[in-house]
C-alpha cells in the first residue's frame, strides 16, 4: 500500500489559466496525478477558485495540442497531459460576428468547442434557416476586407449597416438555441385575425433570440447600396480571383477554436453546397431571402459570369423585389393562396438542382420519347470560318444523331454524339433572335466543341432541356423534362424587350438608382439614363410577380447560368507541369485551363468508384468507371476543403423528402473525412 509520501511523489503541479474577468488570480496551480480524470480536475479547479457561479459552459483547452479536453471521464494520462501542458479554462460559447449573404452582420453566441458542422446547425436554428447542411462558414482572404477598411477610413456609407445583436448567454437559457425544426408531421399555426399561416418559421423557434427583434431584417431584401459602396467591394476579375474566394472554407469536422478562430472574429455564413432542398415559402422566409441575396451579390460582384442581356433581367428582378420589400404591406410569406401559386416553381427549382423529384407520372413510360427536327450545326476547326450547315437531327436516349436530310433518318448517321457527361452552355440573344446551344463533349484528349442553332424559342427550350438531362445521364422520359422546358421558356420570355411609352414616364418617377442593380463594369459601359431605360423595359416582363415568386425566379435564372454551382480551386494534376483550375459542382468535376478559362475535361460523380486523400503529400486521388483515375494537389487551399466538397455533395444527394429533418451527421463526417 502506498504511503502519503509515495502519493505526493506520484503527483505533480499543473498550471491552469482561468479565462474569466471575475477571477483575480488567472494562473491557478493545482496538484494532480496522472489517474485524475478531467471532470475531477475541473471540480478541483472550481473548488480552488471559491467563486459561486454557473461554470457549466466552461471547459479545458490544451493550447500546445490545440484541442479541447471534453471527455470528462478520460484521465490526464489517457490524454497525455503532463506538467508542461498549458491548459486554459474558458467558455465554450463565445461571441462571433457573422456576415450573412445579404451583407448584414449578426453578432451571436456560437460554440467554439463543437465541430463546425454542428455549430452551423445551431447558428441556422437561431436565424430560422432550415437545411443547415447546405451552409458553412468561410474565412475571407485579406483582400476581401481591404477596400472595406479604406471605405471606413473615408467615413462613407457602411456596407453592412448596423450589426444585429443576437447574443444570448447559454448558461442562462440552458441551450443556445431552440431545439425544434419544422418537419412534415407538423401542422402550421394560423394567424387568428386573417387565418393565414403564421409568419415565416417563427412558430418553430419560440426560444430563438431572433423572435425578440424584427425578423424582416433577415427575411426581406434590404435597400440597395450606392454605386460608391459597390465600387469599394471586392470583385473577381479572373478565374484566379474566384479560386481565391474559396480558400477559406472552414473544416466541418473540427471546431472553431481548433482552426484558430478568435472571439469576435468576422466570418461569412454562406450557402456552400448548391443543392437547395425542400424550399418552402411557408417556413423558409429567411432561407429564400438569404439565398436570393447570395445569388444577387454573385451577379453584381461578377463572381459568376452572365451576358449583358441576362444582367438586365437580373437587374429588373432586383428592382422589382426591392420595390415590394420596401412597401408597407409584406404579406408574401404569410399568404396561403400565394404559396399555392408558386408550388410549381418550387418543384421545378428542386428538380433542376437535383434536390428532389416532381410527380412520378412519367417514370413508368417504356417508350422513351425522341426529338426529331431540322437544326443547324457547326463544328469548329482551325482556319475555318464559323458557318452553320442545316442537318436533320434525332435526339433519343442521351445521344444526338444527325443526317443529311429527313429521308435518310433510317440509315447510318453522319455522326452520333453521346452527351452523357458533356457541358451544356446556352448561346442565346433573344433580341437578335439567336437561339444556340454549345456542347462540350468529353473525349480521350479533352473536349470536342459542337454548336447547334435553333429556329425559335420553343424548339430551343425542348432541345436545350433534353441536352441538360442527357448530360446528367437522364432521358426525356424523366419527370423533370417538362418542368425544365417550362423553366427555359419562362427565362426567355423575361428577356423579351417590350418598349412602350410607360418606360419614359417611369423614368421621371424613380425612387432609386437602378445602376446599383448591375455590376460596376456594366454600369460604366452605358450612360445612366440609357441603362435605366433598358432595366425598366425588362421590368415590364416581371412587374406582375409577387415578392416570393420574383425571388424564386431570380434563383431559377441564376441556376440556369453556365457557371452556376461551380466552386473553383487552383490545383496541380499528377504528371502535369502547370497549374489548372478545378471546378467542383454538385454533380461533376471540371478541369479548366487556368489561362484561357476553357474546360478541358469533365468527370461526373455518377461514374465515381472511390476517392481518398494522401494526407502526407496533400493529394486527392479519384477513380472513375472505365479505368479512369485522376490525382491532384491543391495549390491555394488545403486538400481537405476540396475533399469535403466532393463528399459533401455525395452526402446531400442521399437526402429524401421521406426522411425527417434530422441530418445523419455521422454519415457526413464519414464521407468527408478522407477515408472513403
Amino acid at each position: 500500500m502506498l504511503s502519503s509520501s509515495d502519493l505526493a511523489s506520484a503527483s505533480w503541479a499543473l498550471m491552469v489559466v482561468v479565462d474569466h474577468p471575475a477571477v483575480q488570480q488567472r494562473e491557478v496551480p493545482l496538484r494532480v496525478s496522472g489517474d485524475l480524470h478531467i471532470g475531477g480536475l475541473i471540480f478541483k479547479l472550481v473548488e480552488r477558485l471559491k467563486l459561486v457561479k454557473d461554470w457549466s459552459d466552461f471547459a479545458l483547452w490544451w493550447e500546445q495540442k490545440h484541442c479541447w479536453l471534453l471527455k470528462t471521464h478520460w484521465t490526464l494520462d489517457k490524454y497525455g497531459v503532463q506538467a508542461d501542458a498549458k491548459i486554459l479554462f474558458t467558455r465554450q460559447h463565445k461571441v462571433l460576428q457573422l456576415r450573412l449573404p445579404n451583407m448584414k452582420t449578426v453578432k451571436l453566441q456560437v460554440s467554439f468547442s463543437d465541430v463546425v458542422f454542428k455549430a452551423v446547425s445551431d447558428i441556422c436554428k437561431t436565424l430560422n434557416i432550415r437545411r443547415s447542411e447546405e451552409l458553412s462558414l468561410l474565412k475571407p482572404s485579406g483582400d476581401y476586407f481591404k477596400k472595406k477598411k479604406k471605405k471606413d477610413k473615408n467615413n462613407k456609407e457602411p456596407v453592412n449597416g448596423d450589426t444585429l445583436n443576437l447574443e444570448k448567454d447559454p448558461t442562462n437559457s440552458g441551450s443556445p438555441v431552440s431545439p425544434g425544426l419544422y418537419s412534415k408531421t407538423m401542422t402550421p399555426t394560423y394567424d387568428p385575425v386573417n387565418g393565414t399561416p403564421a409568419s415565416s418559421t417563427m412558430t418553430w423557434f419560440g426560444d430563438s433570440p431572433l423572435t425578440e427583434q424584427n425578423c424582416s431584417i433577415l427575411a426581406f431584401s434590404q435597400p440597395p447600396h450606392s454605386l460608391e459602396v459597390l465600387a469599394d467591394m471586392y470583385q473577381c476579375r479572373s478565374l484566379m480571383d474566384k479560386a481565391k474566394l474559396n480558400e477559406g472554407w472552414l473544416d466541418s469536422s473540427h471546431s472553431l477554436m481548433e482552426q484558430g478562430i478568435q472571439e469576435n472574429e468576422e466570418l461569412l455564413l454562406r450557402f456552400k453546397y448548391y443543392t437547395f432542398f425542400d424550399l418552402n415559402p411557408k417556413y423558409d422566409a429567411v432561407r429564400i431571402n438569404q439565398l436570393y441575396e447570395q445569388a444577387r451579390w454573385a451577379i453584381v460582384l461578377e463572381e459568376i459570369d452572365c451576358t449583358e442581356e441576362e444582367m438586365l433581367i437580373f437587374a429588373a428582378l432586383q428592382y422589382h423585389i426591392s420595390k415590394l420589400s420596401s412597401s408597407a404591406e409584406k404579406q408574401d410569406f404569410t399568404n396561403e393562396s400565394e404559396v399555392d401559386e408558386v408550388e410549381a416553381a418550387l418543384s421545378n427549382l428542386e428538380v433542376t438542382l437535383e434536390g428532389g423529384k416532381a410527380d412520378n407520372t412519367l417514370e413508368d413510360i417504356t417508350d422513351i420519347p425522341k426529338l426529331a427536327d431540322s437544326l443547324k450545326l457547326f463544328r469548329p476547326k482551325k482556319l475555318i470560318l464559323k458557318t452553320f450547315k442545316q442537318y436533320w437531327f434525332v435526339f433519343k436516349d442521351t445521344s444526338i444523331a444527325y443526317f443529311k436530310n429527313k429521308e435518310l433518318e433510317q440509315g447510318e448517321p453522319i455522326d452520333k454524339l453521346n452527351l452523357k457527361g458533356c457541358e451544356v452552355v446556352p448561346d442565346v440573344n433573344v433580341a437578335g433572335r439567336k437561339f444556340g446551344i454549345k456542347l462540350l463533349i468529353p473525349v480521350a484528349d479533352g473536349m470536342n466543341e459542337v454548336y447547334l442553332r435553333c429556329e425559335h424559342e420553343n424548339q430551343y427550350a425542348q432541345w436545350m432541356a433534353a441536352c441538360i438531362l442527357a448530360s446528367k445521364g437522364k432521358t426525356m422520359a424523366d419527370s423533370s423534362y417538362q418542368p425544365e422546358v417550362l423553366n427555359i421558356l419562362s427565362f426567355l420570355r423575361m428577356k423579351n424587350r417590350n418598349s412602350t411609352s410607360s418606360v419614359a414616364s417611369s423614368l421621371d418617377n424613380l425612387d432609386m438608382n437602378l445602376e446599383c442593380f448591375v455590376s460596376p463594369r456594366c454600369a460604366k459601359k452605358h450612360k445612366s439614363k440609357q441603362l435605366t431605360a433598358r432595366i425598366l423595359e425588362a421590368h415590364q416582363n416581371v412587374a406582375q410577380m409577387s415578392l416570393v415568386e420574383a425571388k424564386l425566379r431570380f434563383i431559377q435564372a441564376w441556376q440556369s447560368l453556365p457557371e452556376f454551382g461551380l466552386t473553383y480551386y487552383l490545383v496541380r494534376f499528377k504528371g502535369s507541369k502547370k497549374d489548372d483550375i478545378l471546378g467542383v459542382s454538385y454533380n461533376r468535376l471540371i478541369k479548366i485551363d487556368a489561362t484561357t478559362g476553357i474546360p478541358i475535361t469533365t468527370w461526373r460523380f455518377t461514374n465515381m468508384k472511390q476517392w481518398n486523400v494522401n494526407w502526407e503529400i496533400g493529394q486527392v486521388a479519384i477513380e472513375f468507371d472505365q479505368n479512369v483515375s485522376i490525382a491532384f494537389t491543391c495549390v491555394n487551399a488545403d486538400c481537405k476543403i476540396v475533399h469535403e466538397y466532393i463528399g459533401g455533395y455525395i452526402f446531400l444527394s442521399t437526402r429524401s423528402k421521406d426522411q425527417s429533418e434530422t441530418v445523419d451527421e455521422d454519415l457526413f463526417h464519414k464521407l468527408t473525412g478522407g477515408q472513403a
